[in-house]
């Protein structure tokens, strides 16, 4: 079985902040309008850095994950798809398109 390695986060502050972020996207009542908005945007809800580049996730989270060391980018990206995958089914199949691998 794979066991991810554990690497220390480095600058806690904006990893909490940006990790506040994901985890309100995906909130149960805002998880809809977030994958609308990516939707609208026409982009795959796997394209984490373009996302943030768009301000999806807040306006200055650009700057916050440019701020952050590489470990820490890798790990708050890490945090985001494992966030998106516990996205309940309905809401996938509603929104298949950004699921998709094509």
């Amino acid at each position: 079985m794979f066991d991810q390695a554990v690497f220390p986060v480095q600058n806690e502050q904006q990893f909490q902040e940006l990790a506040r972020r994901i985890d309100a996207a995906f909130a149960v009542n805002r998880a809809d309008l977030f994958l609308s908005s990516v939707a609208r945007k026409k982009l795959r809800v796997r394209q984490f850095e373009e996302i943030l580049q768009l301000g999806l996730l807040g306006a200055d989270s650009p700057e916050l994950y440019k701020a952050l060391p590489i470990s820490d980018q890798s790990l708050i990206r890490e945090k985001y798809l494992a966030r998106i995958e516990k996205v309940p089914n309905d809401l996938r199949q509603r929104f298949l398109k950004l699921y998709a691998y094509y």
